[in-house]
């Protein structure tokens, strides 16, 4: 029985998945990316909280001045 280009077809699809794994990996120095997540983390809870701020002080709704 014949296979065709079944093989090849088979080996570059274990390939293309072995490459995307690859792909995953992080790089660098774990303890550089740490402390980039929390600084990139403690600029975001301050984002919001300035957001929150900015909201809790109009005090009426621009359409129709109700609160």
């Amino acid at each position: 029985m014949s296979r065709g280009n079944q093989r090849d077809v088979d080996r570059q699809r274990a390939q293309a998945r072995a490459q995307k794994a690859a792909k995953g990996a992080p790089k660098g120095d774990p303890k550089a990316r740490k402390e980039a997540n929390a600084k990139a983390l403690q600029d975001k809870i301050a984002r919001k909280a300035a957001m929150k701020l900015g909201k809790e002080e109009e005090t009426a709704c621009p359409k129709n001045g109700k609160k």
